[in-house]
């Protein structure tokens, strides 16, 4: 049977500039509301979008969607089972280690990835399934949802690409097909504080998307996030390791790393309990860290000092505004934009008591940033010594 879409399902998500906190929105969207940056903004048509716009710093930005998020009945049909998953950004960071608990814990996983000319095999390998499809193409979005009864979207553009392609315009496609075919539950992966900080593109984008979300009506989870313990790894401790420098600021501001394992498995606690249905949590690791504290950790670990390059705040903060001034370095500045918040006196953490209460999960079972850096160096030294012992050895077999 052929599976036939709203045509309202292919419009995209857009951001319209508007003067002033009275202003009114032309467009006739199902969902649409307002943030304000900065209410003394030049007077911008509404209908101008952002990617005709370059002078959109500090403006009002109206996050919109146009096109109807109502459910559509597409008839009666086999019963799709709940253990039906598709997980989007499957090969990133969070993304594999969602679809590895998700297989160990038994559901059917599908893996919607872009078409590449590296194939993401270590998916199948595990035992996913593995679709194509593109979010900055909405028509190829539905065919992935047949059958599906839970998204986990931990998708997020590449860095080269525009921010607003993928975590906006790409993610209101995929919610108003989600919506519109009958998915059963949406879990949304988002950033702490991104309420608070309307002057970074993208965490301006994920509470967009939250809003949007929960709007739309679908029975959603919201997952906020601090960091990755995983990123760690390639910003301080390889570096460290091979003697090559290692980058930090001056900055005071604490992140409360998380292991993304960790992240995986509250995710599925939440996901099988009706009670987290519509709520917003956020899930913090033991302790925040500075970039310093960081640093002198990997130190001690690996026995031996950072070549590190201080980075003044000042600077970060200068090429930002530095950047501004070239049109095609926009997204570049977009993304420096997170100095901003990097550089201030924030704490990217959150009480988790609660949060471990309602999961019924024990607070020492989180792996604590010193235990996971720990296991990482304890491998790695031991793997440089067994490298270093075997090259030693005189016997060469022809």
């Amino acid at each position: 049977m052929a599976l036939r879409l709203p045509t309202q399902l292919a419009t995209r998500g857009t951001f319209h500039h508007h003067h002033n906190n009275n202003s009114k929105s032309t467009t006739t969207a199902a969902l649409s509301w307002r943030r304000t940056l900065s209410p003394d903004t030049p007077l911008i048509h509404s209908s101008t979008s952002l990617t005709t716009k370059k002078s959109y710093v500090q403006q009002m930005v109206t996050c919109s969607a146009s096109g109807s998020t109502q459910a559509v009945n597409l008839a009666p049909g086999t019963p799709v089972r709940p253990t039906s998953i598709l997980v989007v950004g499957s090969t990133g960071t969070l993304g594999r280690q969602i679809v590895r608990r998700a297989l160990d814990e038994g559901y059917d996983v599908r893996c919607l990835v872009r078409p590449r000319p590296a194939p993401a095999d270590f998916l199948r390998d595990w035992g996913a399934t593995v679709v194509n499809a593109d979010l900055s193409k909405p028509e190829t979005i539905p065919a992935t949802l047949v059958g599906i009864h839970t998204i986990i979207d931990c998708a997020t553009g590449r860095p080269e690409e525009p921010i607003k392609t993928v975590d906006w315009e790409g993610k209101v496609a995929l919610i108003q097909c989600a919506k519109a075919m009958g998915i059963q539950k949406y879990v949304f992966f988002s950033i702490h504080n991104c309420d608070k900080h309307p002057e970074v593109p993208l965490m301006e984008i994920k509470y967009c998307t939250e809003k949007f979300l929960q709007d739309s009506g679908l029975p959603h989870i919201t997952i906020r996030l601090c960091g990755f313990m995983q990123g760690l790894i390639g910003q301080y401790a390889v570096p460290i390791l091979e003697e090559k420098s290692v980058w930090g600021t001056d900055a005071p501001t604490r992140i409360a790393y998380m292991d993304t394992q960790d992240i995986a498995r509250l995710t599925f606690i939440a996901l099988r309990n009706e009670k987290f249905n519509g709520k917003l949590l956020t899930f913090a690791g033991p302790r925040a860290w500075t970039t310093q504290e960081v640093i002198a950790l990997c130190e001690r670990l690996a026995g031996q000092d950072a070549n590190v390059t201080t980075v003044p705040v000042t600077i970060l903060r200068f090429t930002r505004q530095l950047t501004r001034f070239f049109e095609w370095t926009n997204d570049v500045a977009d993304r420096l934009a997170f100095s901003e918040v990097l550089t201030s006196d924030t704490v990217f953490s959150a009480p988790m008591t609660e949060t471990y209460e309602l999961l019924g999960v024990d607070a020492k079972d989180i792996v604590s940033l010193e235990k996971y850096l720990q296991d990482y160096f304890t491998n790695i030294l031991k793997k440089l010594k067994d490298i270093k012992a075997q090259s030693k050895q005189t016997d060469i077999i022809f």
